[in-house]
């Protein structure tokens, strides 16, 4: 470590201007009656996250008015603050940065807000600091209360934090920031790459637009007419060659589930695809660390984070999965939210032994790529709800799908799509190894890199290295 650093408290380095640290309104002050449609967007704990690399997540949020927010004007955040959880998740820390969707945001009631003073600080290394692993720690150690843990404003004013010159905070933080921002663009990529696929599923075999475009003596396009969606209009215009085109009917024809190309069979979902349940070991087996002999657990929270990760040992008992598998959630919420609920997700990544939770997804009369296209498509999961809401549990059973019925195409345009499909899956894997690659190597250098154990230099060369 260079002499240059020092050691600072928080509240050494706040702005030297009121409410540079203040709570969140009283609960009651800004309450879910007040939420509106639009104006200034409220900050709460499910914005927030742990996760170093969502400094803010803006999806879900809700909104009050510009009157209701100036009562509170001390609670408000903008570009460079710091936002930390209080009740519940402490170990939360989240940065309003230049990506931030809004030029301003007020704080709920359960977090708190830091702006730190930028001729000596900036907010980057702060976020980066307590995001560290041993910034998070002690905050969870030193946790209040007993049901709920509790982190207040003044515990934030006492924490110390090892300080650099700010033109070496700038460039460690720019530094971080590379992997960050590399992560991101590998997810976005791959965001886009399952729309595409989702989108000329939903094209082929869903709204049936060859078969329309036929009917009327239209060319058929690879790209749907008048699309809005960004992943739609990105869609090759190469995925409806001619002859591909000419495996489309073009006409439709009457059937249980409606008009569909004439030729198509409508068959029930469980002639087209199997499904097989999961095992539940006991709890008393679980460990939270890989062992020789033992294979990861597999359960619906691991498809969305890797904090819970849990082992168990290897029997003949088990049921396994490659990451190349398709399961689907067969418990659990059941809100009707698509994006949040667990009943009905779709989930594929990971490899290991699935519990109860879960059911395998076995193709029979189409293919692996077909068949999660399937259960992906909001029908399954309206389906799904359906049979759901009859239960006293949300979830069902094998049996349930069998009034579920599917229309399916000759077996050259499912090998067709089948083809395609498996080319996204395959470029969506390599950006997640990568992705996962660069995540283990920035997680492994932030806390070097934030205690000066590390020089830049070296840290360049390793970034290069990755990608």
């Amino acid at each position: 470590m260079s002499a240059e650093w020092q050691i600072a408290r928080i509240e050494d380095i706040a702005a030297k201007r009121p409410s540079a640290m203040a709570t969140g309104p009283f609960g009651s002050s800004i309450s879910a009656k007040y939420f509106q449609k639009e104006g200034v967007p409220v900050i709460r704990g499910s914005n927030l996250s742990p996760d170093i690399q969502t400094k803010l997540d803006d999806s879900g949020l809700v909104f009050v008015s510009d009157e209701k927010a100036r009562e509170f004007d001390r609670c408000l955040v903008g570009k460079g603050d710091l936002v930390f959880t209080c009740w519940g998740t402490i170990n939360q820390v989240g940065l309003i940065d230049r990506d931030a969707a809004y030029e301003s945001y007020i704080i709920s009631n359960k977090q708190m807000k830091l702006t730190v003073d930028e001729q000596y600080v900036d907010p980057r290394f702060i976020y980066y600091v307590f995001s560290g692993p041993e910034k998070q720690a002690e905050i969870i150690d030193n946790g209040i209360g007993s049901s709920v843990p509790g982190f207040n404003l003044g515990q934030l004013r006492k924490h110390k934090v090892l300080l650099p010159s700010l033109r070496e905070q700038r460039a460690i933080a720019d530094t971080l920031d590379l992997f960050t921002n590399r992560i991101t663009l590998l997810r976005e990529t791959n965001a886009t790459l399952e729309a595409i696929a989702q989108a000329l599923f939903k094209s082929w075999f869903v709204d049936f637009d060859p078969v329309r475009a036929k009917a009327e003596g239209r060319q058929p396009e690879g790209a749907m007419q008048g699309s809005t969606s960004a992943a739609e209009r990105k869609m090759p215009k190469a995925a409806l060659a001619p002859a591909t085109a000419a495996l489309f009917p073009d006409s439709f024809e009457e059937s249980e589930l409606g008009l569909v190309p004439k030729g198509w069979k409508v068959m029930p979902f469980l002639d087209v695809c199997d499904l097989q349940g999961g095992a539940q070991p006991p709890a008393s087996t679980f460990v939270d660390e890989p062992r020789d002999g033992y294979v990861r657990l597999l359960q619906i929270r691991d498809f969305s984070t890797d904090a819970h990760k849990t082992y168990i040992p290897d029997t003949q008992k088990l049921k396994k999965v490659t990451e190349d598998d398709v399961l689907i959630g067969r418990y659990g919420s059941a809100s009707g939210d698509k994006a949040k609920d667990s009943l009905g997700r779709v989930c594929r990544g990971l490899s290991g032994s699935y519990n109860v939770a879960l059911m395998k997804l076995c193709p029979i009369k189409v293919g692996r790529e077909f068949a999660f296209q399937l259960v992906s498509d909001p029908s399954f999961y309206g389906y799904l709800q359906g049979v759901s809401s009859k239960a006293v549990q949300s979830g069902f059973s094998k049996g349930e799908l069998g009034q579920y019925k599917v229309a399916v195409p000759p077996r050259e345009l499912v090998e067709i799509y089948e083809q395609f499909g498996g080319s996204v899956w395959a470029r969506v894997k390599s950006n997640r190894q990568q992705a996962q690659t660069l995540t283990q190597l920035r997680d492994t250098l932030l806390p070097r890199l934030i205690s000066g154990q590390l020089r830049l230099p070296e840290t360049e060369v390793l970034l290069e290295e990755a990608v």
